[in-house]
């Protein structure tokens, strides 16, 4: 189903009786809901398409805003003027609830998974967060620290900090390649006012997306919605369109740097490597978790089977293919003793490119459609689920698929498709990123090749 943004009602039943709704009000405030029949508990997340990407950097005299977006994730669980932090928790934690936040590099959700009975409170403390936050001076300082503090926590995991060297490696410049959680120097140098601004420029109604899964009635939760807005300082009457969605034109990347390398005193070498990618909206999605699930998506993948199985070189090794509006990377990642991570790398990157010129099997593809399938079909087990694929439906691809299609999808895809898009990653700049006791020379072969 196509979300077209000038749409004002659509509806369409999926699998297992279920119904998606979406509403688009004239404030361009967008409601979509997925009623789950049977079920006796609700999934709601708010929505805004402001992630670590948009954050502006120091223009003249005007401070940079680099890390506000994680900064506001924080700082909307503390206060606003009719609720303190206590109370937010107090509210989900008093009906056995769950609510949290995440930041991406392209959105921030908050949300809350409540039994059914209690879902208006859910959307009125939910409302009030995203709008009414107050974002006290005090609260501010002291939030900077516990922020500082789960950077440090990230620090000390070499995953985390690989990962991190690996976008910075392939994406440069690029506002996708800063840390989604800012940089230790960004979040002591961001002041209030810069947050505050950033919170004004992109929380308004028609940024914000709110979807809903599990036992919910839509015409409830729209009321509900709109009535717990129409007591914060937002304005909804006056007449907008929904903020459009982010381009979809691939970004032309500057070439990656080939070797990003952290010293640390670390038992094991933890290396990634990645090459370009494919943007989200790209038709070819479907094939590149094809190829995804067959190179390093499971036990049975080419990279576990010949770098752990065969030779036992690594116990952690996979690959992943994360997307975004514009750019998109492949990567593969292994964990293995130091002075190993050479060879390693050797290995992974004949696995792309001898999969990229030899193919896949029917075997190897039959076994993707099964393990994609049946897992698409597992994760829509739970209302979490459901809720993001329409928070992302509607922010990022401008569709929604459901299980049917998106099965009808992989079922479509090609052994040669398969190869084509590995053949085009392959042929990609190489960059390889690294922590633990690396040597200086430890990468120099790959490079040369």
């Amino acid at each position: 189903m196509s979300l077209p943004l000038d749409l004002p009602e659509l509806s369409i039943g999926t699998v297992a009786e279920g119904i998606v709704r979406r509403s688009v009000l004239p404030s361009g405030l967008r409601i979509l809901s997925e009623h789950i029949p049977g079920s006796r508990s609700a999934t709601i997340g708010y929505w805004v398409a402001a992630g670590s990407r948009d954050e502006p950097g120091r223009e003249g005299d005007v401070p940079s805003r680099h890390g506000s977006t994680h900064f506001l994730e924080h700082l909307l669980f503390k206060g606003t003027p009719t609720r303190t932090a206590l109370d937010i928790a107090v509210s989900f934690d008093s009906v056995g609830g769950e609510h949290n936040a995440v930041t991406s590099k392209e959105y921030t959700c908050y949300y809350a998974k409540v039994r059914d009975a209690d879902l208006p409170m859910a959307i009125t403390v939910l409302s009030d967060m995203v709008t009414s936050s107050l974002i006290d001076p005090k609260e501010f300082e002291t939030e900077r620290g516990v922020i500082l503090e789960e950077l440090a926590m990230a620090e000390d995991d070499p995953g985390d900090v690989v990962g991190e060297q690996l976008f910075a490696a392939v994406l440069g410049a690029h506002p996708l390649g800063r840390p989604v959680g800012g940089t230790p120097d960004a979040i002591r140098e961001v002041t209030r006012d810069a947050v505050w601004r950033h919170f004004k420029a992109a929380y308004r109604p028609n940024d914000l997306v709110v979807a809903a899964a599990g036992a919910v009635d839509h015409d409830e939760l729209v009321a509900a919605v709109t009535a717990s807005l129409a007591h914060s300082e937002w304005d909804l009457s006056t007449p907008a369109t929904p903020a459009p969605r982010r381009s979809s034109a691939p970004t032309l990347l500057a070439p990656g740097e080939a070797v990003r390398v952290v010293s640390k005193p670390t038992e094991q070498a933890s290396v990634m490597v990645g090459l370009p990618g494919i943007v989200a909206s790209d038709e070819r999605r479907t094939t590149m978790a094809v190829l995804n699930s067959v190179l390093g998506g499971g036990m049975s993948s080419r990279l576990f089977q010949e770098i752990r199985e065969r030779r036992g070189l690594a116990y952690s090794v996979y690959s992943y293919a994360p997307s975004y509006s514009d750019a998109g990377l492949f990567t593969m990642y292994a964990g293995c003793t130091p002075g190993r991570e050479g060879a390693v790398t050797e290995l992974m990157l004949d696995e792309l490119r001898r999969l990229a010129s030899d193919g896949i099997t029917a075997d190897e593809l039959a076994r993707a459609h099964g393990q994609l399938s049946g897992s698409a079909a597992l994760a829509l087990e739970d209302s979490d689920t459901r809720m993001s694929r329409l928070g992302r439906s509607e922010l990022t691809l401008g569709e929604f698929v459901d299980l049917d299609e998106s099965v009808r999808r992989l079922n479509g895809v090609t052994a040669d498709d398969v190869r084509e898009l590995a053949d085009t990653i392959s042929s990609g700049t190489v960059s390889i990123a690294a922590v633990g006791p690396i040597a200086d020379d430890a990468f120099r072969e790959v490079v040369a090749a």
